[in-house]
């Protein structure tokens, strides 16, 4: 399935969404050590520890693209989203630049009440922000674009850990 931009894509961008929307799933070997960090990222984000949760979002991260055989990045939880007329910003992935690794930055609360997102919310952001980075250093990809396959990557990495 394509969504209404594809049109506007050149027909190399066109290739690489196809490519992308073939691919459904990614496969965990242990969803163990991953299921007992996504707890203990629960409970911090509850607690609102900020240090806590960005260090479970790490161990989340390493443990994942470890798994999955792929290069590390860093992971920077912020406080409040930034937001502005065109809406709040939930996550964001940084590609490689200049010998800086990738980086996903994920903000803990929501713009307008600045209260503490809700976990499944939190969750899927840093693992959509996360298949960006799979995109690029996992499947080759030169760019990353939201198609069914990216969704349902994301989807499959969520129900192997929280399940």
């Amino acid at each position: 399935m394509v969504f209404n931009f594809y049109n506007r894509l050149t027909s190399r961008q066109q290739s690489i969404y196809r490519q992308s929307d073939d691919i459904k799933r990614l496969t965990l070997r242990d969803v163990t050590q991953l299921s007992k960090i996504t707890d203990e990222l629960e409970s911090f984000l509850k607690k609102e520890d900020l240090t806590q949760i960005e260090a479970r979002c790490q161990l989340l991260a390493d443990e994942i693209v470890r798994q999955i055989k792929s290069p590390r990045l860093k992971v920077q939880v912020l406080s409040v989203r930034p937001s502005d007329d065109w809406g709040e910003l939930h996550g964001l992935y940084l590609p490689e630049d200049d010998g800086q690794p990738a980086k996903i930055q994920v903000w803990m609360r929501t713009a307008k009440h600045k209260k503490v997102v809700a976990f499944k919310s939190f969750l899927r952001t840093l693992l959509h922000e996360l298949c960006h980075h799979l995109d690029y250093e996992h499947f080759g990809f030169p760019e990353t674009f939201h198609t069914e396959g990216f969704y349902s990557r994301e989807s499959s990495l969520f129900k192997q850990i929280r399940s």
